[in-house]
């Protein structure tokens, strides 16, 4: 059995695996600088369906098919499936679990859910009461901005510090044996609010809660930004990105130049317009997935702490003027 370290971390009793990885894009993260890491670009923004949110449902369910397909397991192979999204009720998530028929947890914690998929699939198989766990993610741009800010067909103005919500979605496969990237230990977020009600400024709001959550795990677990290679995150974007740093560095942490973030890493700034960068469950999910997967496959990277930030705004909530909660979820990869 595992251990809790510290105030809210935990450490497995043995590397937990992630034996398969998977994702699908949409076009404009095929144009990104991560394209070649991707398993498949859509060609449009609707992957055959008659709407967005059925396009998105089918992205995330395909994805973890996906996954499972590259070891050659079936969903009867699976104890459990976890996965979340944006959308109202998780229902891409829901309706993915209804066409893959695996016992079934829904997760929300907005663009952090991926990483909490991991920490609780983790749990799951420490504790003994699974082998194998499904875990997936989903975020799709169109259904996201129809549902969170404006219509689509205004197209309204975005302001400098809105982010791109990513299209896309990723899978992973974590066993309690086989090859592959392991999962050692992780800390879980606690949720803060700072008071941001904008929600075209979602990473002002994110960066405290990461920062939070990497400095309580490097304290719980006696790590420091030495101990790894690279601490990315997902997704500050570029001012949640600045103001994580200058966070860190107020309470005595540096860092260096280890800090990424998912939603700079997808697309190209300076030849896409995306404003500060990504954003969505798919965006941390597609770029873990595939980039980050590969690099720690080719031993690249030896050690990678990912930390998820979420948002955990609704649209009930923003249209009724409330701030935005934030949460950060941690894992610490070996390769």
């Amino acid at each position: 059995m595992g251990n809790k370290c510290g105030e809210q971390s935990v450490s497995f009793s043995q590397p937990l695996v992630i034996t398969s990885g998977a994702n699908i894009v949409g076009p404009d993260e095929g144009k990104g600088p991560l394209a070649s890491y991707f398993d498949l670009i859509l060609d449009d923004m609707l992957f055959g369906e008659k709407s967005w949110e059925t396009a998105e449902r089918k992205m995330l369910e395909e994805s973890a098919k996906l996954a499972l397909r590259k070891i050659n397991l079936q969903p009867q192979d699976i104890d459990f499936f976890l996965a979340g999204d944006l959308m109202n009720q998780i229902i891409s998530a829901n309706f993915a679990a209804r066409g893959l028929g695996i016992p079934f947890f829904g997760l929300f914690g907005a663009c952090s859910t991926f990483a909490e998929a991991i920490l609780l699939g983790g749990i799951l198989i420490d504790g003994g009461f699974a082998r194998r766990v499904l875990l997936s993610s989903s975020s799709h741009n169109l259904s996201a901005e129809k549902q969170f800010r404006f219509p689509v067909e205004q197209g309204v103005q975005r302001s400098p510090t809105a982010q791109w919500t990513t299209t896309g979605s990723g899978a992973v496969v974590l066993d309690a044996e086989g090859d592959g990237p392991r999962v050692s230990k992780g800390t879980v977020g606690k949720v803060l609010d700072l008071g941001v009600t904008d929600a075209n400024n979602m990473g002002a709001a994110m960066a405290p809660a990461a920062a939070d959550t990497i400095l309580s795990h490097f304290q719980d677990t006696g790590t420091s930004p030495e101990s790894y290679d690279l601490i990315v995150t997902g997704d500050l974007g570029k001012v949640g990105q600045e103001a994580l740093l200058q966070l860190l560095r107020q309470r005595g942490c540096d860092p260096g130049d280890k800090v990424r973030d998912c939603g700079l890493l997808i697309y190209d700034l300076a030849a896409q317009d995306m404003h500060a960068g990504g954003s969505g469950c798919g965006c941390s999910a597609t770029v873990f997935t595939g980039f980050l997967l590969k690099k720690l496959r080719e031993k690249e990277y030896q050690n990678l702490l990912f930390v998820a930030t979420g948002a955990l705004m609704s649209p009930l909530s923003c249209q009724q003027g409330e701030t935005i909660p934030a949460v950060a979820h941690a894992v610490a990869v070996s390769g």
